[in-house]
């Protein structure tokens, strides 16, 4: 049976995300991103920092608009890679792959939350179904 991994999180970039591309020319950016997690009445707050990598279009618009302090809206999956450093040191990273995100908002310089300047209709990537209204059955 395959197992299910969806992963859904809203939060605050914590610093301006680094757009890379691949050898072959893919774009990459990965970003992190604070989420507050729930505490008990009266506990102290904690927060947890989730690294997050996208690709591609997505990956261009993230690095394009999302600067620290963008509360963005992230649906993905968790994915685990391990790597070997030059040293020969293993190390084992957790992240969010970012298949859709969703700009929500930024800080402006007083800290407080306003709105985004959504990118225009032609600087986003409509990915996923082409279909006319009429087709739809609902």
């Amino acid at each position: 049976m395959a197992g299910l991994n969806r992963t859904v999180l809203v939060g605050r970039i914590v610093r301006d995300p680094e757009l890379k591309r691949t050898t072959s020319g893919t774009s990459v950016t990965s970003f992190t991103v604070a989420i507050d997690n729930p505490t008990k009445t009266g506990g102290d707050k904690t927060t947890s920092f989730i690294p997050c990598t996208c690709w591609s279009k997505t990956a261009e618009n993230v690095a394009k608009y999302c600067p620290k302090g963008t509360l963005v809206g992230i649906d993905g999956r968790i994915n685990q890679r391990s790597y070997e450093d030059k040293n020969g040191g293993k190390h084992s990273i957790v992240e969010i792959i970012a298949e859709n995100v969703q700009f929500l908002e930024k800080k402006n310089a007083n800290g407080e939350g306003e709105d985004f300047p959504l990118p225009s209709e032609e600087e986003v990537s409509h990915e996923g179904i082409d279909t006319s209204d009429d087709e739809l059955p609902f």
